[in-house]
Order: C-alpha cells, then sequence, then structure tokens
C-alpha cells in the first residue's frame, strides 16, 4: 500500500525544539520502523487487529490455532463491544436483593453489596457480579494436519516470522509446519465485525481453518471458553452455497450470527457440535472473511482483498490526521524504547477502546472482572484521545454517560440520599451496577465526565457542545455538591465516607482523601464555568463549596498524607502500597489553592524512595510522571515512565503487562499517552518552554505534531 505523508494538526515547530524550524515528521518511517516482530510461539507474544468496536487476537500463525496453549497468556480473544452473555436466572435474584443499607458517617444509603449471607443475599449478589460477563465470540485457527492425519502442536511450528504492519494494520505471518511452508495474512474490517484472512501454502494445503465455538466460563478472569459444556449451546448452520455460509449461535437467552465466505473452491463441514472445518478442494491458497453480527446480516460483506485496502486506507488516516512523537533525534539511550511503547499504545488503545461505551481494562482481547468497564478506569481509556488530536475516539464512548447510564446513576444517587447523578464503578452496557463491597464505595469516577466535556469543549468551543453535555455536567456537579459536607465548627466543606483511589483505604473512616479533594475543586469549578457558558448565573452553593473546601492534610515533615484520619501515612505500609493517589492530586489535575507545591514536592521525593512499588498498577508509573513534570522534575518524569518494575513491563505487541492475573492492562497504555503528550506539548500554566516535561538538558530532543495542551 502506497504511503500517504499529510501531517495535520499543531507541530511543535522547534526541535528540542532547540531554535531551528521543525521540517515535517516522516509519519510512516516512525510508525513502521516499530512494528512488532514476533519469531517464536510465546503465549505473552499474540498480536491483534481491531477497529475500536472489535479486536481479533491471533497466535504466531496468523489465526487462532493453539487458543489452549497462548490462554494463560494473552489470549486469543474474539471480542465485541457487543457481544454479552447472561446464564440462566432460574432462583429468579433481582438487583434489589444486592442492595443494602449502609451508615457512614451518620448518613445511611442502599449500596449494591456483595453478600457472603444469608444464602439468598448471596446467591443474588454472586449472580450480578457475574452477569452479564463478554463472550468470545469464536475461535478461528489453521487445521493444520501432517500426513499421518495428526493435528500439529505448537513445538511442530517452525521457522517463525511474524510482523504487525501497523500502517496498513495488517499482519503478516510465514512458518513451516508438517513439511509445509505458510504464509498467512490477517486484517481487520474498519467498519464490521469482521475478519479477512488470505492462506498460501508451498505446496497443496493440508487442513484448512477450523471455526470452533466455546460456551462462556463466566470467570473473573480468563479467555472465556468453556470447551466442556457443548450441550448448553446450540451452532447450526442456517443457510450455506459454494461461497459462504450463515452460522447461528444460541447460548441460553443470547443470539448471534456468524458469517463466513471464501474465495477459492473449498468445503465447509460440521466435524463435531461446535467445530466445522473449511477445507480447500486442491491449490494451495485460500482467502476467507469472517463476520460476527448480532443480527442476521444481509449480503456478503467485503472480499478479502477490499477488506485490506479499506483496513489500509482506515490505519493510514488514523496516523496522519492525529499527533505522533518522534523520538529518533533523542540521545538517552531509553528513548527508543519509549517510542516503541507510544506508538504501540497509539495502535493498541485505537483498536480496543474506542467504542460506544466505556471498555474494560484489558480491551476487547480476554476478560478480566467478568468483562465489565471500569468507571474509575475510563479517564486512563480517554483522556488521551482529546489530548493527540483524536476527541473523536473520546466522543465515542462519552455520549454513554447521558444516552444509557444517566437515569441508572440517578437512581443510585436517590436511593443513597444524595442530588444528581452518582456514576457507578463496575458496569456493563447497559449501565447495570455490579454488587461489590469496594467498588460501590469509590467515588473518584464521579469527576471524569465534566473532565470529558471539557476536553471536548477545548476541542470544540460552540453551542453545540455546551447544549450536548450541559445537563450531564450540572447533574454530576449536584451529585458532587450534596456529596460533600459542610463543618460549621471548622467553616470547611469534608470528603467524607468513601473508598478513594487509594484502596487499601476503608469507607468507615476515610476523611478528606487528597486525589478527591483536588478532583472535587477541579471538577466543580469546570462546572461553574459551564454554567456561565450556558448563559446562566454561577449557582452559590457550588461557589461556597469551592472556596471553602478542605486543604490537603499534611504531616509535621511536610508530607502530605493519604487522607486526613491517616496520621500514620508514612509508617503503615498499608498507605504506602497500591496507587500514590497523593500525586494525582497535582499530576492528573491542575495547580489549585487546595495544593503547596514545596510539600508536593517533598512527597514526591518520598514516593520515589520509599514506595512499595511492587504493589502499583501501570497507570500509576504515568500519574507520578505528570506529577515530575509539573513539579520541574523532568528526571523523575522520564524515569517514572520507563522505571524497571514489573508492573511497568510492556510486552512485543506493547501491551502494558501487570502479573499473571491481569496479562494486559490498557490504562496502563492510556496513561502513558496521556503523560507522553503532556510532557511533550504541556499543560495550562507550564513554563514557555520547548517540550516542558521533558529534561532541557539535550539529551531529549523530542518531535511532535498534532498534540493538545492539558488542563
Amino acid at each position: 500500500m502506497k504511503k500517504i505523508s499529510i501531517a495535520l494538526g499543531a507541530v511543535c515547530l522547534l526541535a528540542s525544539c532547540g531554535g531551528e524550524k521543525q521540517t515535517p515528521i516522516d509519519r510512516y518511517a516512525l510508525v513502521t520502523r516499530n512494528n512488532p516482530h514476533v519469531t517464536g510461539i510465546d503465549p505473552l507474544a499474540s498480536l491483534s487487529v481491531g477497529n475500536g468496536r472489535f479486536a481479533f487476537t491471533v497466535d504466531a500463525t496468523g489465526l487462532q490455532t493453539f487458543p489452549e496453549y497462548y490462554s494463560p497468556g494473552v489470549p486469543l480473544g474474539t471480542q465485541s463491544e457487543w457481544g454479552w452473555h447472561s446464564f440462566p436466572n432460574p432462583e429468579g435474584y433481582r438487583h434489589e436483593e444486592v442492595l443494602g443499607d449502609v451508615e457512614l458517617f451518620g448518613r445511611h444509603g442502599l449500596y449494591a453489596r456483595q453478600f457472603n449471607e444469608p444464602a439468598r443475599k448471596k446467591g443474588a449478589s454472586d449472580w450480578f457480579r457475574v452477569n452479564p460477563h463478554r463472550l468470545h465470540l469464536g475461535v478461528v485457527g489453521l487445521e493444520i494436519t501432517g500426513p499421518d492425519g495428526t493435528k500439529a502442536s505448537p513445538e511442530d511450528i517452525t521457522g517463525i516470522d511474524q510482523r504487525l504492519d501497523l500502517w496498513d494494520g495488517i499482519i503478516h505471518s510465514t512458518f513451516t509446519a508438517a513439511g509445509t511452508g505458510y504464509t498467512v495474512s490477517t486484517v481487520c474490517d474498519p467498519d464490521e465485525d469482521l475478519i479477512a484472512s488470505r492462506i498460501v501454502t508451498d505446496g497443496a494445503m493440508p487442513g484448512g481453518v477450523n471455526f470452533r465455538f466455546p460456551y462462556p466460563t463466566g470467570q473473573h478472569s480468563d479467555d472465556a471458553c468453556d470447551w466442556t459444556s457443548p450441550s448448553k449451546h446450540t451452532t447450526r448452520i442456517i443457510s450455506q452455497d459454494d461461497s459462504g455460509a450463515i452460522l447461528e449461535r444460541r447460548l441460553d437467552g443470547t443470539v448471534y450470527y456468524v458469517a463466513i465466505r471464501w474465495e477459492q473452491p473449498a468445503v465447509l463441514e460440521e466435524r463435531q457440535a461446535h467445530y466445522f472445518v473449511l477445507s480447500p478442494i486442491g491449490g494451495n491458497e485460500l482467502a476467507f472473511t469472517c463476520g460476527f453480527y448480532d443480527e442476521l446480516p444481509a449480503g456478503a460483506g467485503r472480499s478479502y482483498n477490499e477488506t485490506t485496502d479499506a483496513a489500509a486506507a482506515h490505519r493510514q488516516a488514523y496516523w496522519n490526521e492525529g499527533g505522533v512523537v518522534d523520538f529518533s533525534l533523542c540521545t538517552d539511550e531509553r528513548a527508543a524504547e519509549l517510542e516503541r511503547r507510544v506508538v504501540l499504545s497509539q495502535y493498541l488503545t485505537s483498536i480496543q477502546c474506542a467504542g460506544s461505551s466505556p471498555p474494560q481494562e484489558s480491551g476487547l482481547t480476554y476478560n478480566t472482572w467478568f468483562g465489565r468497564p471500569h468507571l474509575e478506569m475510563h479517564w486512563w481509556h480517554g483522556v488521551h484521545f482529546a489530548l493527540w488530536g483524536r476527541p473523536q475516539l473520546l466522543e465515542n464512548s462519552i455520549g454513554w454517560y447521558g444516552d444509557v447510564a444517566f437515569d441508572h446513576a440517578a437512581e443510585i444517587a436517590r436511593r443513597q440520599n444524595f442530588d444528581g447523578v452518582r456514576w457507578m464503578k463496575m458496569t456493563d452496557p447497559w449501565a447495570g451496577e455490579a454488587p461489590s463491597n469496594v467498588g460501590s464505595f469509590l467515588i473518584w469516577q464521579q469527576p471524569h465526565i465534566i473532565y470529558f466535556a471539557e476536553l471536548m469543549y477545548r476541542a470544540d468551543p460552540s453551542p453545540e457542545t455546551i447544549e450536548k453535555y450541559r445537563d450531564v455536567v450540572f447533574a454530576t456537579a449536584d451529585f458532587m455538591y450534596s456529596f460533600a459536607v459542610y463543618d460549621a465548627m471548622e467553616g470547611r466543606f469534608v470528603l467524607e465516607g468513601m473508598i478513594p483511589a487509594q484502596e487499601t483505604l476503608r469507607a468507615a473512616t476515610t476523611i478528606n482523601p487528597p486525589f478527591e479533594l483536588s478532583y472535587w475543586h477541579f471538577a466543580m469549578e469546570t462546572a461553574q464555568k459551564w454554567r456561565e457558558r450556558a448563559g446562566l448565573p454561577k449557582n452559590l452553593e457550588w461557589e461556597e463549596l469551592i472556596d471553602k473546601l478542605s486543604p490537603l492534610a499534611y504531616n509535621d515533615d511536610g508530607l502530605y498524607l493519604a487522607s486526613e484520619d491517616a496520621t500514620d501515612t508514612y509508617i503503615d505500609i498499608r498507605f504506602t502500597s497500591d496507587h500514590m493517589a497523593v500525586l494525582g492530586a497535582l499530576g492528573i489535575l491542575p495547580k489549585s489553592k487546595l495544593v503547596r507545591e514545596d510539600y508536593m514536592e517533598n512527597t514526591l521525593e518520598w514516593v520515589w524512595d520509599n514506595w512499595n512499588w511492587g504493589k502499583t498498577w501501570g497507570w500509576d508509573f504515568p500519574m507520578t510522571a505528570m506529577n515530575a513534570a509539573r513539579l520541574g522534575r523532568q528526571d523523575l518524569a522520564v524515569g517514572s515512565l520507563l522505571m524497571d518494575k514489573r508492573t511497568n513491563t510492556y510486552l512485543v505487541s506493547g501491551h502494558n503487562y501487570q502479573d499473571t492475573r491481569l496479562r494486559i492492562y490498557m490504562p496502563g497504555n492510556g496513561g502513558l499517552l496521556t503523560a507522553v503528550a503532556m510532557m511533550a506539548a504541556g499543560w495550562d500554566g507550564a513554563p514557555d518552554i520547548p517540550n516542558p516535561g521533558f529534561p532541557q538538558d539535550g539529551s531529549w530532543i523530542v518531535r511532535w505534531e498534532g498534540l493538545e495542551r492539558m488542563p
């Protein structure tokens, strides 16, 4: 595919931007020098194609030939934003049964709880925690057989040379199996949930392609494939001709369809329940497409060539029309690795996290937390899209708050005796609330939609943008005001009775966690601006909250506490593990009157030297980088992004690895992109120097185009 060299958006015109006018970045060279390259069977080295709403992950053969082998690594998922399932509910559990009265600091409310007893409530909370769960829509793999008819194992695959062409969005794989050389190309349609593949062998093609369909497991974290329950679901061919077939899938109350089309003479046969094989009739080539649909498809869809052309055009437009950052002139030896992570994170977030509802933490690759989205993570999934000049990809999912979730969030606020809307934590595309003894008490997802709306306004400061988001902004702020408690004795507003972002703290004792305080201040100030933009007078109650919100609590050493009640923050390891959320109070968020920079710098240095880094998560590193950048510690900003810790590992695919349970973690990728955009393009009030978040010693000559300044 011929490359296109069009660079749109804001450009950093000074190299290093050392005083010389910058020539346009060669985007094709930048992207393609970071193409992933796989040379062996490795469960952590699978690669994906996708369109933001659907993703398909392959092993070293270019298809999903060995799903069981890859299952404990990065599984070979076929997942979509619409593909969900619920197990039968013969007991007739109702969501009301998971609600329990909770008193926090004298205030009562009904919260969705995870009960261990009595039996009925436990059964209800167990059912609603698991259901609905995301489906694996089907395995599409090579049917590789030897001369004696036995199926190949991973050990039989040799000579592997696989590359993901990021520029065109296609995976090219070559290898040898059972004495036959294979060349496989795989791509995803940009508009439909469909993959196209072309297989060429150096002799007659043995086997062909198999299509296997599992029942869901409903497990917390796995590949969602139960191969032991064939009687619980059905797969049948409902139409077929010489070049295609449509399969109907029924799993309890879920129905979807799989459309398979082939371009060379071949035959599709059912080998056993839920197992179909497409075998070529002579020849050494087989091109086919496989589409997944929640409704019976009409028409044949694109051919293999048409799909590859459409995918290439889509991917090239993506690379050319948004932001890019080029580290090739940097002399710091870590720069090439940072560039690799950035480019691959741009690709992965665009194919995994750009659908019409908030994504799950493992994207569309495999299930974690039953495939459910977590709203507190939506900031990490989405903010970078706007900062990288692609606000439409953020806009795709934030409409969900007003269009789908609003009434549910209003009901949560009402039953907890608050005003406005309280956004749930662990949810689903229909805005259900999963019961949890942690998630139901989190609060830091609440201001996200105000932050998102502000980014959309910065991208398009029009009356239409104000009209689109104003009601959601105002209702969100109404809850935030009603949640805060006025302490008349001290003349200040207090936040209490929540589990903060640092989840090692308890709802029953936590008062004024620092990140939440700063986020409340930022969001309420922003909501007040939105009233003025909408032609409304300031809300005087909101204004009093903004003026009298508690400042961050600190100890005698000038170190900020994990919360006002956590006076032994720097003694008790419970307070120095998990997320160092205190740094988000100035980093994720801009400077406010609640924060003293000298105390925050003291805190940053203590965290850097003493934090329990083995208990962190992938987004903690970019959060630390953003804090360091705002404090003028560019050395620590870069050091945070490249710190050698397990949870800051980036696989050959670019996925952020956490541990053996959470092998990929999309918030880490999104956080990396957010931090790099901020460090390059700056933030409101940043020093008027090029690349203000990077070291200014000449070792980080960072060139960029199309980035936007962070609030």
